[in-house]
């Protein structure tokens, strides 16, 4: 049962981790849209136009990204690179990345270039070579994408909580494993019964008997010496001598819940020899 309540309360405790890293969304496409747009707003500005429109920046999929504008424009090579890498460094976005400018008609790539943080592995080519005024599309493609704080908690409560659960699970495995192995050690037959002297019980089959002390005390008397008649005296002094004052109807009480306890079994019987003792019969 114990096990149940704690395996209840990691299950809790996971949920509010996962809910408190959800608090925290994961930014990074609404800082990328906006770095674009500044870049958008800069290319444009440097052409002198104020009034052409920067189209809605779209995320065409996890980590890749593409500034459109209303109206066709000429892009300089050095100044789409320098506006693009002040933009990212300032929201501080991926530094590696590929940048690639695509003719909107033809659906052809214009120019295009890869940033890293290795100068050996950037490729920035064609510089000072003007595309003429036509309409491009601007996609930005990032190899890595950093994961944010709440993003890496949500990961680190998971494996967390599977852990600890797989812990749980071999640990309650191996006690009710323990547990079995003892059971089916000390244990005593009687008919179809089996007796548990050390844990107050009986056993019929799928069925569990709970015993109390002086039932259990009497039982194992029985079943130390089956078909043999134990004197009143002698179980009375056995079970009664040394836990305070003996009623006289005690023992036959005890007797009595123990038949009723026993008659699921009709080879076993607890047979009164009359003014003398008890008998446990097993056929």
């Amino acid at each position: 049962m114990k096990y149940n309540y704690t395996i209840k309360f990691l299950v809790i405790i996971c949920f509010a981790g996962l809910a408190s890293c959800h608090t925290s969304k994961d930014n990074f496409p609404e800082r990328t849209k906006i770095a674009l747009r500044d870049v958008g707003n800069k290319l444009l500005l440097s052409q002198k136009d104020s009034t052409s429109l920067i189209l809605p920046v779209k995320e065409l999929h996890f980590n890749k990204f593409q500034l459109t504008f209303n109206n066709s424009l000429a892009i300089e090579p050095n100044t789409l690179v320098d506006l693009i890498d002040k933009s990212l460094k300032a929201l501080k976005l991926p530094e590696q990345y590929i940048v690639e400018v695509i003719q909107c008609d033809s659906k052809e790539v214009a120019y295009s270039y890869q940033m890293t943080k290795v100068l050996e592995s950037t490729i920035i080519p064609c510089n000072g070579r003007y595309l003429p005024e036509s309409c491009y599309k601007i996609e930005v493609y990032f190899h890595k994408r950093i994961i944010p704080n709440s993003e890496a908690y949500f990961f680190i409560w998971v494996a967390i909580g599977v852990l600890l659960i797989f812990v749980l699970f071999f640990r309650y495995k191996k006690k009710l494993k323990l547990n079995t192995a003892e059971i089916s050690v000390n244990y005593e037959s009687i008919g179809s019964f089996k007796f548990y002297p050390e844990q107050n019980k009986l056993i019929k089959e799928a069925e569990e008997i709970a015993l109390s002390k002086k039932e259990c005390e009497l039982l194992a008397l029985f079943v130390e010496r089956p078909n043999e008649v134990i004197k009143r005296d002698e179980l009375t002094k056995k079970v009664w001598e040394d836990n305070g004052v003996f009623v006289g109807r005690s023992l036959d009480t005890y007797i009595s819940k123990l038949r009723k306890k026993l008659k699921a079994d009709t080879s076993i019987k607890l047979t009164n020899i009359h003014g003398v003792g008890y008998k446990l019969e097993i056929l």
